[in-house]
């Protein structure tokens, strides 16, 4: 076992605190990786926090982890000492039952092995993530990080990157595709620059003004305010496909009545409330409602190289781990632009 360091919630009323705990010596699958930059999800702080129900404590969040690997077992072929890696939000799976075989590890049906707040495969062993000095994983849950890439950069694709590239491939976004994005944060401002360098026309969909110069920026060719009623109207029936990166209750049914006919919405922020939809939103278009989580190993790693090819990154604030509560808060109030990013080196 190996000494380790983090920063762990102890319930789900304590802020982060300084935490010990151990993680095993690399196996002959294993690859260690010291950690450089963690991205703080907005489900870290709904973790951390138990809104979602479920939670085990003391939990080391993150899973946007971007390192150096320091160490592998006999047996790894991918990855060498020195090598740049990232682990996302699996650290393993039963890789035998039909969705892992697909590629499909986040829907394993025997037992996904979250990156935190979950359990090894044995079902009793928790998992620490990346709100730490170090982490051990079998080399088939670890990421190429392409040679040249900033690692600050390039962690919060491993959960933002993949939860918006996924549904862009899934719904073929491409060149002459009217895609939304619902929400600027962490998520929206990813599922801009990806659907973007896909060749997709973006529309950005917010209801904060001050919004709109980031939007383009970021490669928006256009910027609807949520709040203004007439230029909803106006915009009617317009788009393709919407990325709903919202994480909080807001109007589901405002955002289906931008779709085309056939056009889809997909959820991939995730609201502790349930949200309502009328049904006449839905068969009114023949539109459709659909849903998306992370994405496997294949497809993560095949977004990471799109990434690298398109040199397309997240835009970070580096924050101490000492900063982390005050980050939660900034992130509540969504006063970061666009993903905080923890700098191990200050642990």
């Amino acid at each position: 076992m190996s000494h380790a360091r983090g920063y762990a919630a102890l319930s789900a009323k304590s802020p982060l605190e300084p935490f010990s705990f151990t993680r095993r010596e690399p196996g002959d699958k294993d690859v260690s990786i010291e950690i450089a930059y963690c991205g703080i999800c907005h489900s870290d702080l709904h973790q951390a926090r138990d809104e979602w129900g479920g939670a085990a404590f003391p939990m080391v969040p993150g899973h946007e982890i971007a390192g150096r690997v320091k160490a592998v077992g006999k047996g790894v072929k991918k990855f060498k000492v020195g090598d740049s890696a990232g682990v996302g939000c699996l650290v393993n799976s039963c890789r035998n039952c039909p969705d892992c075989k697909r590629g499909l590890e986040q829907h394993c049906r025997k037992r996904a092995s979250f990156t935190y707040n979950g359990t090894e495969q044995d079902g009793k062993t928790p998992t620490y993530g990346g709100y730490s000095d170090h982490i051990v994983v079998d080399e088939a849950f670890v990421l190429k990080i392409a040679p040249g890439m900033p690692l600050e950069r390039a962690a919060p694709l491993l959960c933002a990157g993949i939860t918006t590239y996924s549904p862009l491939k899934r719904f073929k976004a491409g060149k002459g595709d009217r895609v939304g994005v619902l929400g600027l944060g962490g998520l929206g401002h990813m599922a801009v620059k990806l659907a973007a360098a896909m060749g997709a026309e973006v529309t950005v969909l917010s209801r904060t003004a001050s919004k709109r110069a980031d939007a383009q920026r970021l490669g928006a060719a256009e910027f609807l305010l949520t709040s203004d009623r007439a230029a909803v109207a106006k915009s009617a029936a317009r788009l393709d496909l919407i990325i709903d990166t919202v994480s909080g209750t807001h109007d589901v049914d405002a955002a289906l009545g931008l779709l085309r006919t056939e056009g889809t919405l997909v959820m991939v922020g995730a609201s502790p409330e349930p949200l309502p939809v009328r049904t006449f939103a839905l068969i009114g278009g023949r539109r459709s409602l659909a849903g998306s989580l992370i994405g496997g190993l294949p497809e993560t790693q095949e977004m990471l190289d799109f990434c690298a090819k398109k040199k397309v990154l997240a835009d970070v604030e580096i924050v101490a781990v000492k900063d982390v509560n005050s980050a939660y808060e900034r992130l509540l109030a969504g006063n970061v632009r666009h993903r905080f990013v923890i700098d191990l080196k200050t642990l």
